[in-house]
């Protein structure tokens, strides 16, 4: 049986978001830089919304509740640097409006990982 995390994740690959959806149809398909990336990937105790296993980098998108929670963001993004993963994160605006320089951004780091 799978685990809950596991569970939640397939639950939230199910019903992506707008901004989600926008930025997956770019990442898919090794689309950039031949990286294979995941969607709604389970990291630990953490469901990341993209991640790239080996250029180790993840991708998360933020909207206005961020605000409210930059405590943990902080404690997740520690979690995962400690887990060896660089994180790149983009306000669900930029995605909707700036998705090129979004993109450019993305292959730099992934560029720049190896």
């Amino acid at each position: 049986m799978p685990s809950r995390i596991t569970q939640r994740a397939r639950a939230l690959r199910s019903n992506p978001t707008d901004t989600e959806r926008k930025l997956w149809h770019h990442l898919r398909r090794r689309q950039i830089c031949s990286a294979r990336f995941r969607r709604q990937y389970p990291v630990g105790p953490y469901i990341v919304d993209f991640a790239c296993l080996e250029h180790r980098l993840i991708v998360e998108l933020d909207g206005s509740q961020h605000f409210e929670q930059a405590e943990y963001d902080c404690r997740r993004d520690s979690y995962l640097r400690q887990q060896g993963f660089q994180v790149l994160r983009y306000w669900n605006d930029q995605v909707m409006k700036q998705l090129g320089d979004v993109l450019e951004d993305i292959a730099r780091h992934l560029a720049a990982s190896g």
